[in-house]
């Protein structure tokens, strides 16, 4: 088959497969998915005869990345694989959900489609397209985030299709409730503000005026919505990330500009404000975050009950005032303009009680599949300590504990990491 794009010392094949929304209603409705092949032009062998490595995407709600050359961890992977970047079903180019592919359908209706977007699903997707683009053969993945989740969900659904596997930054707790993961939780957003505010001499001066001028202005941000407290605190999802504090505070130091009319947002910040937060643009993120941890249980907008522990995070004049992280809010359905015709939908998916259970603990004790992960021990989004409570649960499981890096350290030094986890899961000595 033919390239179909040429970068930088790769090439690229696109794949649409007519996959089944419900695989318990095979003959039901369909939806597209989209995967990217990617081939190195580096090396002397056919590429087309190399194994694949899939490749999960964080989120959930976001589509997989899309290279500009072959660099980082593609450009290790591809010294021995066919990359095959996923787009998650909602995602990306796969059927993508939005306000608007949802418009037809009531709010029951929108909750039940939704309910079809998990991880395993995203799994069954992954092994119908793995018998389309090479039957009878196993193939390799790796998971970044919420991609981990996915990982251990194909290893307890469908071991048979994976010769290894790669996590990093997420790996699940397989029993803990999203009340449980909150409360680890905010204890490290409070301990990411501590170590963002110690950093940022200024940045609580900084962040305060700006509150103080929403409490007495109507302020509205590039897309539309009114800049709400709330809202502001929402940049802290940033601040666990590679270079996330440092984009923070840059935008903080451009906020407010003082004119002859008087002190204003600047334009600058209302817009660059938009681009950190991912709300408007991947309502899956909003809609289905918290049931990445439900099984036989309903999150019941778990995030919003347990802030109630945390006071300090109920910003007052005359308070220090904290960020919050990876937190979703029911006033998310109430404050940005693409979420808000779903908000009948998303109190009802807070309240479904009935999701699947998502693994069995005999099953992963029992895996044979060879998988080597990355947790990293200051990470602000998936809890160390249910990290490697999951690790022993585990079989055939090796862990590589790390401070050197935040939640996303794959993006930035990805090459490094995934040669470090393929030396570790083939029993060779770590660099």
């Amino acid at each position: 088959m033919k390239p179909e794009l040429s970068l930088a010392g790769l090439s690229a094949r696109k794949h649409t497969f007519t996959l089944p929304l419900n695989y318990d209603d095979p003959q039901g409705k369909k939806i597209q998915v989209f995967a990217r092949e990617l081939l190195s032009n580096d090396i002397d062998t056919d590429s087309n005869e190399r194994p694949f490595l899939v490749f999960f995407q964080g989120g959930p709600g976001f589509g997989a990345v899309r290279p500009a050359d072959n660099s980082g961890w593609i450009k290790r992977a591809l010294t021995e694989f066919r990359v095959l970047l996923l787009d998650q079903r909602g995602t990306g180019l796969s059927t993508p959900v939005s306000y608007l592919s949802l418009a037809h359908f009531n709010s029951e209706l929108q909750a039940e489609y939704l309910s079809h977007f998990r991880a395993d699903n995203i799994i069954r997707d992954a092994e119908a397209i793995r018998e389309q683009l090479c039957p009878g053969q196993k193939w390799s993945i790796l998971g970044q985030s919420f991609g981990g989740f996915c990982v251990l969900k194909y290893l307890n659904d469908a071991p048979e299709g994976v010769k290894e596997a790669y996590i990093t930054g997420g790996v699940p707790s397989l029993t803990r409730t999203a009340d449980e993961v909150y409360q680890a939780t905010y204890q490290r957003v409070l301990a990411k503000n501590r170590d963002f505010f110690t950093r940022f001499s200024d940045a609580q001066e900084l962040v305060t005026q700006i509150a103080e001028h929403l409490t007495h202005h109507e302020v509205r941000i590039a897309t539309g919505e009114r800049l709400t407290i709330e809202m502001l605190q929402l940049l802290g999802i940033n601040i666990g990330m590679e270079q996330g504090p440092e984009s923070v505070y840059y935008l903080l130091e451009h906020a407010l500009i003082e004119t002859d009319l008087g002190t204003h947002v600047n334009p600058l910040f209302l817009a660059h404000f938009c681009h950190l937060l991912d709300f408007n643009t991947n309502p899956i993120f909003a809609l289905l975050h918290e049931s990445i941890y439900c099984q036989r249980s309903a999150s019941n907008w778990s995030a919003q009950r347990v802030r109630a522990q945390y006071d300090e995070f109920n910003y007052e004049f005359g308070k220090p005032f904290l960020f919050t992280g990876e937190m979703v809010y029911p006033w998310f359905f109430e404050q940005f303009t693409n979420l808000k015709p779903l908000k009948h939908a998303a109190n009802l998916l807070a309240t479904k009680s009935d999701w699947p259970t998502l693994y069995n603990l005999d099953t992963l004790a029992n895996n044979q599949v060879p998988v080597a992960a990355a947790i990293y021990s200051e990470d602000m989004f998936v809890e160390m300590s249910y990290s490697l409570e999951t690790a022993k649960q585990v079989g055939n499981l090796k862990y590589w504990l790390t401070s050197e890096y935040e939640h996303n350290g794959i993006r930035m030094d990805g090459e490094h990491i995934l040669d470090k986890l393929i030396a570790l899961n083939r029993g060779k000595q770590l660099r």
